[in-house]
């Protein structure tokens, strides 16, 4: 009995050593595990703020917020579990199997033929399930694709009464999740019948030919044999939770290829060394440009673009829908870079520019105006940072924004939600003019971006802007003849070429396609006008009020 008290008293201190150690696990697996998601999502995000917008189209926005999210989950959840069971069932396996060898070598031969079937079973499921649950991840992307543009939309969605067919499409993306995941699970759920099978066959041969063997006296007690049946057990639970493992890092490994994939890209612009840190001035020259969005196959969306624009200009340029006109000029600030050909600014080759001293210079409002959540200042001093309140009253009062800012109760301080919901098209627009206006750059770009103000506010923006900043390259990319009618030259594209760039005086007469959008935005019937009645038009104002008619009507 004294025997049975020590050797209790070991087990029972063992046990609660045991207990500790769990718990202790547990605690360090999950702040590791924490601080790994955290890491990787920390990384990818920096690397997604260094992609050019070549980079940002091989990856839809829902299949990079899936990966910032789902993705790095299932990888935290399979690496605190890794870190938790993959030290103590290794540990356990290999003291089990030795303990048992040194009972009876023979008989432990049979947990070693049991063991090489279960790895052989993982073998053959693993790659199974790795197929579906990568396509699982790609139905994630899909969902989050789908909620996605229904809450951005959510507006146009009540105002069409589409929620019905809203709810349609969000049940088939989540219908293809969940037979994809049931696929996936079904063959996962085979590692469950294969490892109790492998338990019950062990405990039964042990049994039979244990049996035999104490009854023939040839070297086992029965008490040996006990221990060879708590040792399976052991074995085969060490074993059990290394297949759960096998079925967290099969989901997670699928999840890390996706990652992997964020990680690995390379962004596509980039400052060379020795960059040029500084723009002398704003003129532009495109040299023979060609430019298509896939580099080595896509049709060009830009050919043989050829033209100078001196420092200080006004230029508009006009085309239909599909022209490339934004195209263009996303290559001036190196938004894109060129396929062929070059493009200057200051006279240098802009991919010789500091990319970030190049973008300060040339400022762009894009064609999709985009505000963030925060005030009307936080937002503003996305344009410069340190900008006091009274320069950003300046930009604001230049694009005409001034005019509702103080309508509103708090005035600059007013919040502004995200993207700009609880404000207009037109103010929007205004705001983002004023943002890029603070930077002070050389060359501005509104990429039509007075689409959404009137006619009379246009032009009075565009007045500010003749003003205030003469030495500023001023590109206006509008759809209104009112919105060009007093630049210095306009520049007409179809279908990524050059029709013509000239004065709108010259192109009134020589232009087929610039005759035929201001006959029908001014409603003149025929494009015969000499340039003294086109010069008339300028000095009188009465093409501005025709424009604003015509405009309205089209």
């Amino acid at each position: 009995m004294g025997h049975v008290v020590r050797m209790g008293l070991v087990m029972m201190v063992m046990a609660l050593l045991a207990m500790v150690c769990g718990v202790l696990a547990g605690r360090f697996s999950a702040r590791a595990s924490t601080g790994f998601a955290d890491n990787l999502r920390k990384s990818m995000f920096a690397n997604i703020q260094t992609f050019s917008f070549s980079n940002i189209d091989k990856f839809s926005t829902a299949g990079l917020v899936t990966r910032l999210t789902t993705d790095v989950s299932s990888i935290q959840n399979a690496f605190q579990m890794i870190l938790m069971i993959c030290t103590r069932a290794p540990v356990t396996l290999v003291v089990a199997l030795f303990m048992a060898f040194s009972i009876n070598a023979r008989l432990s031969l049979i947990f070693l033929a049991v063991m090489a079937v279960l790895v052989v079973a993982i073998a053959i499921i693993m790659p199974m399930a790795m197929r579906y649950f990568k396509q699982m991840f790609k139905k994630y992307d899909a969902v989050n694709g789908v909620v996605k543009e229904n809450v951005g939309a959510i507006r146009v969605v009540k105002a069409f009464v589409r929620e019905d067919h809203e709810n349609h499409k969000f049940s088939n993306a989540i219908t293809d999740l969940y037979q994809n995941s049931v696929s996936a699970e079904r063959i996962i759920s085979f590692t469950s019948p294969v490892m109790m099978g492998c338990v019950y066959t062990c405990i039964l041969l042990l049994s039979w030919l244990g049996a035999q063997i104490i009854v023939t006296g040839t070297g086992l007690t029965t008490g040996e044999l006990t221990s060879l049946l708590s040792y399976v057990m052991n074995i085969l639970m060490s074993l059990m939770m290394l297949s759960m493992i096998f079925v967290m890092v099969t989901q997670s490994a699928a999840a890390a290829q996706r990652i992997e994939e964020v990680l690995a890209e390379q962004a596509d612009i980039t400052s060379p060394e020795n960059a040029v840190t500084q723009v002398a001035d704003g003129s532009i020259d495109f040299d023979h440009v060609s430019f298509s969005y896939q580099k080595r196959s896509g049709k060009p969306v830009l050919s043989d673009i050829d033209l100078h624009i001196r420092s200080g200009e006004t230029i508009g340029i006009l085309g239909g829908t599909g022209s490339s006109k934004s195209s263009l000029v996303s290559l001036i600030s190196r938004l894109y870079d060129v396929t062929e050909g070059s493009v200057r600014v200051g006279g240098v080759d802009v991919r010789r520019y500091d990319v970030e001293a190049l973008r300060r210079e040339v400022a762009v409002v894009l064609q999709k105006n985009v505000l963030f959540s925060g005030t009307i200042l936080d937002n503003l001093r996305w344009g410069k940072a340190d900008a006091t309140q009274e320069e950003c009253r300046e930009a604001c009062r230049l694009a005409c924004a001034d005019e509702f800012i103080e309508r509103m109760p708090d005035g600059y301080n007013t919040y502004i939600e995200r993207g700009g919901a609880n404000v207009s098209g037109g103010q929007k627009q205004r705001l983002c003019i004023a943002r890029a206006l603070l930077t002070s750059p050389k060359v501005l770009i509104l990429d039509d971006s007075t689409s959404a103000v009137d006619t009379a506010t246009d032009a009075k923006i565009r007045e500010a802007l003749r003003r205030h900043i003469p030495g500023t390259t001023r590109i206006i990319i509008a759809q209104r003849i009112s919105s060009i009618e007093d630049a210095d030259r306009v520049l007409v594209l179809d279908d990524g070429h050059v029709v013509a760039f000239d004065t709108p005086a010259e192109l009134l007469k020589t232009c087929p396609i610039y005759q035929e959008v201001y006959n029908s935005q001014t409603g003149s019937g025929s494009g015969d006008f000499d340039e003294a009645s086109m010069r008339d038009h300028h000095e009188t104002g009465s093409g501005k009020a025709a424009a604003a008619k015509g405009g309205a009507r089209v």
